[in-house]
């Protein structure tokens, strides 16, 4: 069952009983209690993720909506689920992936019967970066340029491969993710500029070992032989390549945005800068003032509804999750824009309340979900925008 068959059936006057595949004591399942204690819900039940990782069948009851959390930050998951319980470990996470997506999925089984917020099998396209980019450039969704693309696209095997693909693809600059990562993990912003003359910014530390670590401090290798020691390392795991698309700036910062979508609709957005690559906030990245981004789309001849535009497009990519995250990078001059990922679990923004006009006005992200499984609201339709302009 869909989100949308959870708000038919409030049309019919039932509220929704929710259980919560989580991690019991986490910060985001407290944050989603919150919201439904709010909503004066009985509290929802929690299906600890330890018990489907071990094989305690996940049990649900006829009638529930079942709401699928991020399994992060719980060593002893991170370990049945990438082979080590060091949370702060960068290999692993093609295991990771194959591992997640088996137990999504055995939910998706149990569940049977229930409302199901999060679609496993859109879960699976969402924790692959190469397959959500051609589902978003499919669906007519600007992107930044990438050789990766798609379930068939070039194996990378090292280095090599990736110096080879930056240069038949003219990409002096691009983005190397892992293809299953998150926070950054596994990042490096690269800058080639002639045979020798390589560099990156990365948060991944290698120690004397050869092992990868993820690090708060975002630093520079500037040598090719340090660059290429870090992707070989990190190949096995799967690469995805992305065409590294100057970004707007706020008050001398590079800045993007991340959009949450609920139910079809942008709920929340918040600004995001930086002085590096990266605007994670984790990694130093500080929040910025939306509406001077909005007035400098309207000064630039665009505007913010062409940005909602843009991010409500590609969450309808994924009709069958009730909310995601978007990543939104406006090109310098903040006139046009394009989707740098999507994101299961993209709504942990904790006191930020909902846009003017979204109907989330005063509630938080979970309190929006919250309202969009509980009241018959219809599935937006995402809005049309003339002249609409890409990044290429």
């Amino acid at each position: 069952m869909s989100p949308s068959t959870s708000r038919a059936n409030s049309a019919c006057g039932a509220q929704p009983r929710f259980a919560v595949v989580g991690n019991p004591g986490n910060r985001r399942v407290a944050l989603f209690q919150d919201a439904v204690a709010a909503a004066e819900l009985p509290a929802a039940r929690v299906v600890p993720w330890l018990d489907v990782l071990s094989g305690r069948a996940a049990s649900f009851r006829p009638g529930e909506t079942v709401r699928i959390d991020s399994p992060g930050e719980d060593p002893e998951v991170e370990r049945l689920l990438r082979g080590a319980g060091d949370g702060t470990r960068v290999e692993g996470s093609a295991l990771w992936y194959e591992r997640f997506t088996a137990a999504v999925r055995e939910v998706g089984r149990a569940a049977a019967g229930c409302t199901l917020l999060d679609d496993p099998d859109e879960m699976a396209v969402l924790f692959d970066k190469r397959l959500c980019h051609a589902v978003l450039h499919d669906a007519g969704v600007p992107v930044p340029p990438s050789p990766t693309s798609g379930a068939t696209g070039p194996a990378v095997r090292g280095w090599d491969d990736v110096r080879e693909l930056l240069r038949s693809h003219r990409m002096p600059r691009a983005f190397v993710k892992l293809a299953h990562g998150s926070s950054a993990s596994g990042v490096l912003a690269v800058e080639t500029a002639g045979p020798g003359r390589v560099r990156a910014t990365t948060s991944v530390e290698r120690d004397p070992g050869g092992r990868l670590f993820n690090s708060l401090r975002v630093r520079r290798c500037t040598t090719e032989g340090e660059v290429a020691a870090i992707v070989d390392a990190l190949a096995p795991d799967g690469l995805h390549i992305e065409r590294w698309l100057p970004k707007a700036a706020q008050r001398g910062r590079a800045a993007d945005l991340r959009v949450v979508v609920v139910g079809g609709r942008a709920t929340h957005a918040v600004v995001r800068t930086s002085r590096s690559p990266m605007t994670n906030l984790h990694l130093g990245g500080g929040r910025g003032d939306l509406d001077d981004a909005r007035a400098a789309m309207a000064a630039a001849g665009g505007g913010w509804d062409e940005a909602v535009e843009v991010c409500e497009r590609a969450a309808a990519c994924f009709p069958r999750t009730l909310c995601v995250g978007v990543d939104l990078l406006p090109a310098v001059g903040w006139r046009r824009f394009a989707v740098c990922e999507v994101n299961a679990f993209g709504d942990l923004l904790p006191r930020l309340t909902g846009l003017p006009g979204s109907g989330a006005e005063g509630l938080d992200t979970y309190a929006a979900q919250v309202a969009a499984a509980q009241h018959a609201v219809p599935r937006a339709v995402p809005r049309t925008t003339r002249n609409h302009h890409a990044i290429t």
